[in-house]
């Protein structure tokens, strides 16, 4: 008989859309449908940061217009050799591209079963792969989500999305400081649950 996953409960499946969006967002100018759904929600401020950096990416949607977007996401994220911002993690990391992050990520998704798609261009260490990769780890339930995020994402991915939220289009600023809430407040998160993971003692 195959075991199947047990049911996202309500919060992490919308941690799990957190991450696709953040991923989406990271990889390429939004379309009209997104702008659109960006610019209507409905966001309760409860006084938190990361309820006003929601509010100030929806307030950003409502003003922005995708041609200008797509300019913008080369611009800031891609470059003719490289943007404003880098967003991989063997950049932040180790001051350079394809480095030791990289082959430590490697290792580690290898470990996890995941494969690098055919049509991926990117490095694997591309924020927005790593965005994903958690999605699909909490989508799974796995219990591998706080060694995954303090290992790979913890170290990095905060400064990453300061930076972000340092160029002068207000949409991807509001961007990075979205990004850099979810990450401290994943981090709050993910940091309690690894301190309660069991520790696996070997015998010499």
């Amino acid at each position: 008989m195959t075991q199947t996953a047990p049911a996202l409960n309500e919060a992490d499946a919308l941690r799990a859309d957190i991450y696709r969006l953040l991923a989406a967002l990271l990889r390429e100018a939004p379309s009209d449908e997104l702008l659109g759904w960006l610019a209507s929600l409905d966001i309760e401020q409860d006084g938190s940061r990361l309820a006003e950096c929601w509010r100030g990416l929806s307030q950003a949607a409502d003003s922005a217009d995708t041609p200008h977007l797509k300019r913008a996401h080369f611009g800031h994220l891609v470059g003719v050799i490289q943007g404003d911002v880098v967003p991989y993690a063997s950049w932040y990391r180790n001051g350079e591209l394809m480095e030791a992050a990289l082959v430590a990520l490697r290792r580690d998704l290898g470990a996890l079963g995941f494969e690098r798609s055919e049509h991926t261009k990117d490095p694997e260490d591309h924020l927005a792969a790593l965005c994903e990769v958690m999605a699909m780890l909490i989508d799974a339930t796995s219990a591998d989500q706080a060694h995954f995020f303090m290992h790979h994402l913890a170290p990095w991915a905060s400064d990453c999305f300061n930076d972000l939220g340092q160029v002068d289009t207000a949409f991807y600023a509001a961007l990075g400081q979205l990004g850099s809430a979810y990450m401290e407040s994943e981090e709050a998160r993910l940091a309690i649950e690894a301190s309660h993971a069991p520790v696996k003692i070997v015998e010499p």
